[in-house]
C-alpha cells in the first residue's frame, strides 16, 4: 500500500473513529438523563446534560439555519482540502490534525441536522426517547447540540479583599463541551503548535491548477 493510501485509510479512521464515539456518548447521554441532571466522576470532573441551540447573537429561527448552512457549507470545504492535500502526499500530522476538525464538526452538525427529529424534548422532568411516537422536538436542521463534559477544576469564591470581584464566585474550567468539541479543540491546537509551516505549504497545494 503506497504512502497516500495510507494517509487517506488514516484520515478515514480518524473520522469514522470520532463520528462513532461523539454519538454513542451523546445518545446515551440525550436517553438516560434529565436535562441539567448532572453524575459526578471526581470533584473536577462531571458528566452535565445540557444542549447549546447552536445560534450566534441571540438570533431567532432564520439565525439558527444560517448558522447550520454555514456549518454544512464549512465542512464541505474542509473536505475537499482534506482530499486535496491527502492526494498530494502532505505530512501524516498535518492530515491527522485537519481530519480531527472534520470530524468534530460533522459531529456536531449532526446533532443540529437530524436530532430535533430524531428525539423528543429533554426536560428536567423527563428523559428523551429515540424516534417518539408523538415527533421530535424541532424540525429538520433545528436540533441542539448536546453538551456533557464539565471540568470545575476550580470552584471557589475571590478573596473579599479583590477589587470588583471580591466575594464572586469563580470557577475555572467552566465551559460544558462534548467529544466533538475536544476532536477539534485537538486538532487546532496542534495545527498551531507543529504545523503552522504546513498551511503555506496547503495554500499552494489547493490553489495550484497542477492535477
Amino acid at each position: 500500500m503506497n504512502k497516500i493510501a495510507t494517509k487517506a485509510n488514516i484520515a478515514i479512521f480518524i473520522i469514522l473513529g470520532v463520528l462513532i464515539i461523539d454519538q454513542a456518548i451523546k445518545i446515551w447521554v440525550k436517553t438516560s438523563m434529565y436535562w441539567h441532571e448532572n453524575i459526578r466522576i471526581a470533584d473536577w470532573f462531571y458528566i452535565y446534560f445540557t444542549e447549546n441551540v447552536g445560534m450566534a447573537f441571540g438570533m431567532e429561527l432564520f439565525g439558527k439555519l444560517f448558522l447550520t448552512l454555514f456549518r454544512i457549507v464549512a465542512v464541505a470545504l474542509i473536505g475537499w482540502a482534506l482530499y486535496k492535500i491527502t492526494k498530494k502526499g502532505m505530512k501524516a500530522g498535518f492530515i491527522i490534525c485537519i481530519s480531527l476538525i472534520l470530524a468534530g464538526a460533522i459531529g456536531n452538525i449532526i446533532d443540529s441536522v437530524f436530532y430535533g427529529v430524531l428525539f423528543n424534548e429533554s426536560t428536567p422532568s423527563q428523559i428523551a426517547t429515540f424516534l417518539p411516537e408523538g415527533g421530535g422536538y424541532a424540525p429538520l436542521f433545528y436540533g441542539k447540540v448536546v453538551d456533557m463534559f464539565y471540568f470545575p477544576i476550580i470552584d471557589t469564591n475571590w478573596p473579599e479583599w479583590m477589587p470588583f470581584v471580591g466575594g464572586d464566585h469563580f470557577i475555572f474550567f467552566s465551559p460544558i463541551f462534548n467529544f466533538a468539541d475536544t476532536a477539534i479543540s485537538c486538532g487546532t491546537i496542534a495545527l498551531l503548535l507543529f504545523y503552522t509551516q504546513s498551511f503555506s505549504e496547503a495554500y499552494h497545494l489547493l490553489t495550484s491548477k497542477k492535477k
